[in-house]
This record gives structure tokens, sequence and C-alpha cells, in this order.
């Protein structure tokens, strides 16, 4: 008896069934991956969607052409007014206007600001540039800000000139832009414009410190006015970790100027 191959038997309903699945399935994805561009647009190069062609914005979904004033040109951007204003000009009322640069100035491609700066050596005055009047041992600094000079050095500025600093005995310069532009000696303290021999008293010794006395008492000493004194530390006690006072040995409680039991 010879052995037939049985083909499956699909009914006319199930191949309906499959051929409406497989047309539903292609909708959904066709609706989902295409949207319909407007005119003037195209696109993304990315993801899904369109975007405007340049010199055109979306403006509820349709693509409206950029209006460039004169002397401009286009960002191709999505924010602002998609627009610039070219080198040498500023925007004014929705348009270009052309910067007025004065006297002894030069043209800047910034869109804030006047779009222009003065030279080294001039500062804005009522929108000209004035020249700067530099004092006899200053020189001209290039900023907006400040007088526009500063004092050389071993100068420093009062009112509208360049003094001389002058240094005191057992003092030196120091270059700075601020204070009196000299500092004292080691030993010494400033003192209205002189510099005064610090007075170490005995037990004491010079600090580098340029607040309070100049000094500092030994260790087992505490200053008292312009003195040191000595410590007295009571029985059952010890100098704390400062040197300039005393506490009570463990199981001692401090009374007055002794330390007793409790």
């Amino acid at each position: 008896m010879s052995s037939m191959r049985r083909t499956p038997v699909i009914s006319l309903r199930a191949l309906i069934l499959l051929a409406l699945l497989a047309t539903v399935h292609g909708l959904v994805h066709a609706q989902a991956g295409s949207v319909e561009a407007p005119e003037n647009a195209r696109a993304k190069e990315y993801g899904k969607g369109w975007e405007c062609n340049q010199g055109y914005r979306a403006v509820n979904g349709t693509c409206t052409a950029v209006k460039l004033p004169a002397d401009a040109y286009l960002t191709n951007t999505s924010y602002g007014s998609g627009w610039e204003c070219g080198r040498g000009y500023r925007e004014v009322s929705g348009g270009c206007a052309a910067v007025r640069v004065p006297v002894n100035a030069y043209s800047t491609n910034s869109p804030y600001g006047d779009g222009w700066r003065c030279g080294r050596g001039y500062r804005e005055l009522n929108d000209t540039c004035a020249a700067v009047q530099v004092p006899v041992n200053a020189y001209p600094t290039n900023t907006s800000f400040g007088r526009g000079w500063n004092c050389g050095r071993r100068y420093r500025e009062v009112d509208d000139s360049c003094v001389a600093i002058q240094v005191p005995a057992n003092g030196y310069y120091v270059d700075s832009t601020s204070g009196s532009g000299w500092k004292c000696e080691r030993g010494y303290r400033k003192t209205n414009e002189s510099c005064v021999a610090v007075k170490v008293p005995p037990n004491g010794y010079l600090t580098d410190s340029s607040y309070g006395t100049g000094w500092e008492c030994d260790r087992g000493f505490r200053a008292v006015e312009e003195a040191c004194v000595a410590v007295r530390v009571p029985e059952n006690a010890y100098l704390n970790v400062s040197g300039t006072d005393w506490e009570c040995n463990r199981s001692y409680n401090k009374r007055k100027e002794n330390c007793v039991l409790p």
C-alpha cells in the first residue's frame, strides 16, 4: 500500500482573516510613520515628521516665509526672528540700521551695545570717543571702566594725579594698587606715616603678625598691658595648651586660684 503525503488544508475564511490583519497592520505603520509635510517643508533627516526649508518657519502647521529686512541674513533657527543684521548694522524696530561709528572708534560685530568701541587711549563720552587725559607718571589702560589710566611703579593715585610713594625709614616698597604702597620691616610697626620700633618686653618675642602689639609672651607668661607676667600654677595643676593659663589635674576642681578635691 503506497503512502501519500497529506497537504494541510486552510479554509477560505482563515485566508481572508489573515489578509485583513496584514492590511490593518500595514495601514497602522503607514499612518504612524508618515506625516504629510506642508508646502516649503521637507522630511526630517532623523526621526519622524517634517521641518521647514531654509528661509521658512513653522507657524500653525505651515511653513511661512521669513521676512528678511535689508542688510540682514538668515539664521535658519527655530527661535528669535530668524535673521540677524550684518556687520556694521544693528536691529532697530524690526529692521537693520547702519551703526554710526564716531571718530577714534571701531565697529564691533555684536548684537548688544552700540555696535562700536573706542580705540586705545579713548573712552566713550556722550556717543563720542574722548581722549583719555593721562597724568604724569601714569600710563593708559584699554578698559571701558575706571579713569582709563593707572599710576606707574612707585607712584599712587591722588585725585587726578600720580604722587610718588614716600617710604619712611625702616620701611620698604611693596608693589600694590591699594594701600600706602609700603610696609614696615620686621621689628617695626606702622604708625601714621612712620615705622616705629616694636618694644618687646622681657619674656616676650617678636611676631610676624601685622595685627596686635607685634609681640607675644613666652610659654608660661601672659600679656598684661605692656609686660609679660609669669603664670602662677597652683598645686595639682598644669599649664594649658596655649601656655598662658592653667588647668586642674584629673579629679580636682578649679576654685578661684586653687585646685581642690570635690
